[in-house]
C-alpha cells in the first residue's frame, strides 16, 4: 500500500506542475504515471499548447539531469549520440557525449527529422544505452524520453514507423486550454519564466523508491481477465489493422498501476485500466483506413467489453 509520504509527495508533484500547466491536470498525471511506470511519453499537439513546458516542468520537479533536442531535417544521428574527436594531446580520439547521455531528454518536434535520425533513439529508449562507432554505451538512470510531434498533416513532417511509437509507454495531446487557464496565462504572461523557481520535490535517485512502489500496487486475477478481453477485442476488431501486442498489453498493467497509486490506492480497479486505456493503446493501433483511432473508437471499444 503506498505509504502517506508517497501519496503526499505524489500529491506535491502533481500541484506543482498544475501551477505552471494550468487546465491539464489529467494529461500531467498521466505524464507523471508514465514516468512512474518507466516508460517514454509522446506528446502530440500543435505548436505553443505547453508540450515543451510539460517535459521541463516535470524534469525540474524530479531533479532530472535534463537536455533538450530541437529536432529539424538535416539532423544526423550523431547529433544525438556524439561524436569521436581527435585529441592531439593524449594521441588517440576522444568521445564527446551527446545531449542524449541526461536523464529527462525532450526530443523537441521529433517527427521533424528524417527516419535515419529518428532512428538513433530506439536502442536508448528499449535498452537504455546506445552504440556509437562500435562502441556501446550505458546511459544514465533513470533514463526517460519525453518526445513532442507536430500533426502529421503539418508541412515539414516525417511519420514515426510503428516500431518507434511501439517504445512509448504513453501518447497524449494538450489541446487548448479552458477559458479560466488561458485567461490566468494572458493575465500572468505566461509560465514558462515560472520554471527557473521550481524547487525539485525529490532527487533523481529517489525517484527509483516512487517507481517501486507503483510497481507492487497489486492486481488481481479478475483483473487481469479484464485486461486480456480488451487486448483480445482489439485482435478480434475487424475495424484494426492488428490487435495490441503482448508488449501492448504489459504497459497498459504497467501504466494501470502507476495511475493507481497516484490516487493512493493499493490494488489496481478496472477504473485505472480504463482511465490510461487510450492513451497507452491508440497510437498502436491503426484502423484498416490507415488512421489511428479516435478517442470516440477506444470509448466504443471499453464499452463493448464486460467488466465481468
Amino acid at each position: 500500500m503506498p505509504s502517506i509520504a508517497e501519496t503526499a509527495l505524489v500529491s506535491e508533484i502533481l500541484a506543482a506542475a498544475n501551477s505552471v500547466v494550468l487546465g491539464k491536470s489529467r494529461q500531467t498525471r498521466l505524464a507523471l504515471c508514465c514516468l512512474l511506470a518507466r516508460g517514454h511519453l509522446l506528446i502530440e499537439d500543435l505548436p505553443g499548447v505547453g508540450k515543451t513546458t510539460l517535459a521541463q516542468t516535470l524534469a525540474r520537479l524530479l531533479g532530472f539531469q535534463f537536455s533538450r533536442i530541437q529536432f529539424t531535417s538535416d539532423m544526423l544521428p550523431a547529433d544525438i549520440l556524439g561524436v569521436s574527436i581527435f585529441d592531439r594531446e593524449r594521441g588517440d580520439f576522444r568521445f564527446l557525449p551527446g545531449p542524449i547521455f541526461s536523464q529527462l531528454l525532450l526530443a523537441d518536434e521529433i517527427n521533424r527529422a528524417t527516419p535515419k535520425t529518428q532512428s538513433a533513439l530506439l536502442e536508448a529508449m528499449e535498452e537504455g544505452q546506445v552504440t556509437s562507432e562500435g562502441e556501446t554505451r550505458r546511459l544514465p538512470e533513470p533514463f526517460f524520453v519525453i518526445a513532442t510531434q507536430n500533426p502529421s498533416n503539418q508541412a515539414g513532417t516525417f511519420p514515426l514507423p510503428e516500431s518507434q511509437l511501439d517504445r512509448f509507454l504513453l501518447r497524449i495531446e494538450l489541446g487548448y486550454p479552458d477559458h479560466a487557464a488561458e485567461r490566468a496565462l494572458l493575465e500572468s504572461g505566461g509560465r514558462r519564466d515560472q520554471l527557473p523557481a521550481l524547487a525539485p520535490c525529490l532527487a533523481a535517485a529517489d525517484f527509483t523508491r516512487l517507481q517501486q512502489a507503483a510497481a507492487a500496487v497489486h492486481v488481481a486475477p479478475a483483473l487481469l481477465d479484464y485486461v486480456q478481453a480488451l487486448v483480445g477485442a482489439t485482435r478480434n476488431d475487424e475495424r484494426f489493422m492488428h490487435g495490441l501486442s503482448p508488449r501492448a498489453a504489459l504497459s497498459l498493467l504497467a501504466v494501470a498501476r502507476a495511475w493507481a497509486f497516484s490516487g493512493g490506492r493499493q490494488m489496481v480497479l478496472p477504473e485505472d485500466v480504463q482511465a490510461v486505456f487510450a492513451a497507452a493503446s491508440r497510437h498502436r493501433l491503426r484502423l484498416v483506413s490507415g488512421s489511428h483511432p479516435t478517442d470516440g473508437d477506444m470509448v466504443g471499444l471499453l464499452q463493448r467489453v464486460p467488466l465481468a
